[in-house]
């Protein structure tokens, strides 16, 4: 699984990076592949609420959301570790979480759903200096409906009060020890899922449409992944317009190397089609012999819904 840490705190080596960081611990005892974005080191403007992005479904605006949007698509699970700023998120979190407003409009709007938001999940880290017992109610408001407007399910929330001069967290009794097992347990249900990984020449139509499928239908059992041998720069833009018109959306995904994919072991790899030599360990090996076809519009629905009836059978196989 892909764990993207989203640290929203200013301060550098503060308390929130210490809490974060314990929690991440315990996420790698157990394995995930970990990413961590400082959000105020990052070039982010605020939303200027244009209505640009209600029209077509893309921010306008240039600068390191344009990386970051691409990256939340690819998480299986995103960590929100904030401090309390009048009883909200500091400024720079609070901006990047009014740039993910586009893909509120994608789901709400356009009616797109991305295939990892049936079963993406949130966790909320958060300290704060005072002990008052409304503390963590504006953050977590805030916190739940980012978590849902990215596509993903608000699983918990690990606040500490009085946690207010450098260093406080260290000394707290608990707090470390707490994120530390937060994060373990945090990583367990992801585990449990077999591995199963799709192989194409380019990773940019029949692959990618398979990866998006299992994981739209099926992402609680499955890990899901997909590469090429040799991949395009860009998913094929018909496939997104297909895949658009059952609801999937995979805009904000990109083909892969089979060398980004090639540590793991899977239980089931299966290739598109014949003649690929990728070394991919699995226990197991299928190939579906779906063969590339003339590039029209026609053809690739064709594709789009053999695909998806090979998925549906493979689902019914494996559960």
């Amino acid at each position: 699984m892909f764990v993207l840490a989203l640290l929203g705190s200013p301060r550098k080596g503060g308390n929130t990076e210490s809490l974060l960081f314990a929690f991440l611990e315990g996420i790698k005892e157990m394995g995930g592949e970990i990413k961590v974005l400082n959000i105020a080191e990052k070039r982010i403007f605020p939303c200027i609420e244009c209505g640009k992005c209600e029209k077509n479904g893309f921010c306008f605006i240039k600068d390191d959301m344009e990386e970051i949007y691409f990256l939340l698509r690819q998480a299986d699970a995103v960590i929100l570790a904030t401090p309390v700023f009048f009883y909200n998120v500091p400024a720079q979190l609070k901006a990047f979480i009014d740039r993910c407003q586009v893909f509120w409009v994608r789901r709400y709007i356009l009616n797109l759903i991305d295939p990892k938001a049936t079963f993406r999940l949130g966790f909320l880290l958060t300290v704060g200096a005072t002990k008052g017992k409304n503390l963590f109610f504006g953050i977590e408001l805030t916190a739940k409906y980012f978590f849902k407007a990215i596509g993903a399910k608000y699983k918990k929330k690990l606040g500490f009060k009085r946690i207010e001069k450098k260093g406080d967290i260290i000394y707290h009794p608990t707090a470390l020890k707490e994120a530390y097992l937060e994060g373990k347990k945090f990583i367990k249900s992801f585990k449990k899922r077999k591995k199963i990984i799709f192989i194409s020449q380019k990773n940019a139509c029949r692959s990618h449409m398979a990866e998006a499928f299992l994981q739209h239908y099926a992402g609680k059992y499955f890990d899901v992944k997909s590469a090429g041998i040799q991949p395009a720069s860009n998913i094929d833009p018909l496939v997104i317009k297909v895949m658009a018109e059952k609801g999937i959306d995979l805009v904000y995904r990109r083909p892969k190397k089979i060398e980004v994919v090639q540590e793991d072991l899977y239980d089931l790899l299966i290739q598109m089609d014949e003649g690929y030599k990728a070394i991919i360990s699995a226990n197991k090996v299928e190939n579906w012999n779906i063969k590339k076809k003339e590039k029209n519009i026609k053809n690739i629905r064709q594709l789009r819904d053999e695909i998806e009836k090979r998925i549906k059978n493979l689902i019914k196989n494996l559960i």
